[in-house]
């Protein structure tokens, strides 16, 4: 007989998986019931049908993994979101990562469509990516994905951003017009007016919103971030409140709503809680980003750093989305750099940007101020 030679550290890790396997059978079933796990008790007030749920973005291009999905749980994270493949999407592409997610007990909320530059730009060829696009978003909605997020601008101004030291050390992401000003525009790219950009996303929304409807899928368009006024010689249609306003009223339907973020709210000098009642009330929040920058002249130069920093009552927008009963995604984005995960990464795009340590660090804090909210709210 051949002899098997099991070390202490496989038995233990051997049982380890076997015991965790249960929870992990229990989180899913639970998910799809909405039945109340046991460890949550009865001292503090949950997640529901009716609340915000708070979401971490994945990467679903190299598949979904019990690592990923032990990363979201383990901290009570159920609902995710993630880049999306090339366009045009197939529900066969789309239906493995969310049955995956879903049986480990997580929601795949939220995918970003790209890959579109002629539509943005009003070129030659954009019919047939915007058809790429409507065949995406049907994709999603065959797949249960309520929401498609995506961006429209010119150009991004990412050059204004630089890495800014904050308390103990930690990494901040600073944002000023001056580093960028008068940079040249980009040959591929080339300089657009608020008229043409306009001109370009009514032509797109007209023409895949009623798809949107039809498929039971929300569009999110995130605002400009930063909110500069010029982007490499472009102007940005989404850099402003009545831009944020104008892009709603292009085609009236839920589907057509944006990505609420009070941070690039105040980042305008706009009060994100009055802000939040304009477009929730109106139901046209269809994804929430939850930060809290510092800014020290709107629209120019502004610090981002800790999310219990900054210039936003976090609480009261919290208060503001419990409210109105705003039940999407909320994601507590840009993680601050801190020692635990520069040293062992990966580390966020964003100058200063942090990675796990500092995600888990937001999503305490978002935890906090939704049960917060929650309770104030049933006192009254």
């Amino acid at each position: 007989m051949r002899r098997i030679d099991i070390s202490r550290r496989t038995l233990i890790k051997g049982i380890a998986a076997t015991a965790l396997a249960p929870a992990f059978a229990q989180t899913a079933a639970l998910a799809q019931t909405e039945k109340k796990p046991w460890w949550l008790g009865n001292g503090m007030p949950q997640e529901s049908a009716d609340t915000p749920k708070i979401a971490l973005g994945i990467s679903l291009q190299n598949g979904v993994t019990e690592k990923t999905i032990r990363s979201l749980v383990q901290i009570g994270v159920y609902h995710t979101f993630s880049g999306g493949p090339s366009i045009p999407w197939t529900a066969e592409k789309l239906k493995p990562w969310v049955d995956q997610l879903k049986a480990g007990g997580v929601v795949l909320g939220n995918l970003m469509i790209d890959g579109f530059p002629k539509t943005i730009y009003g070129r030659p060829g954009r019919d047939e990516e915007i058809e790429k696009i409507r065949q995406s978003i049907q994709a999603a909605g065959k797949v249960g994905i309520p929401v498609v997020e995506y961006n429209f601008y010119a150009h991004r101004a990412m050059e204004g951003y630089y890495e800014e030291a904050g308390r103990g050390g930690a990494g901040l992401t600073g944002a000023n017009y001056d580093r960028m000003k008068g940079l040249q525009p980009l040959p591929q790219e080339g300089t657009h007016t608020l008229a043409e950009m306009w001109a370009n996303i009514t032509y797109f929304l007209k023409a895949v919103v009623p798809v949107a409807e039809k498929a039971n899928v929300r569009l999110a368009l995130h605002p400009n971030d930063p909110p500069f006024p010029l982007s490499r010689g472009s102007q940005q249609i989404m850099a402003t409140l009545e831009g944020w306003k104008h892009l709603i009223e292009i085609v009236d339907s839920p589907s057509n709503g944006i990505t609420f973020d009070c941070g690039v709210t105040r980042e305008m000098g706009e009060d994100p809680v009055a802000v939040c009642h304009y477009f929730g009330s109106r139901d046209r929040i269809n994804h929430m980003h939850y930060r809290n920058p510092h800014v020290i002249k709107p629209y120019v130069n502004y610090v981002e750093g800790f999310i219990d920093e900054g210039d936003v009552n976090m609480l009261a927008v919290m208060r503001e989305l419990v409210r109105l009963k705003y039940s999407r995604e909320l994601n507590p984005e840009h993680p601050r750099a801190i020692d635990y995960d520069r040293a062992r990464g990966p580390i966020h795009g964003y100058p200063g940007g942090g990675g796990y340590g500092g995600d888990l660090y937001d999503v305490a804090y978002a935890k906090a101020m939704l049960q917060a909210a929650l309770i104030l709210e049933k006192e009254g």
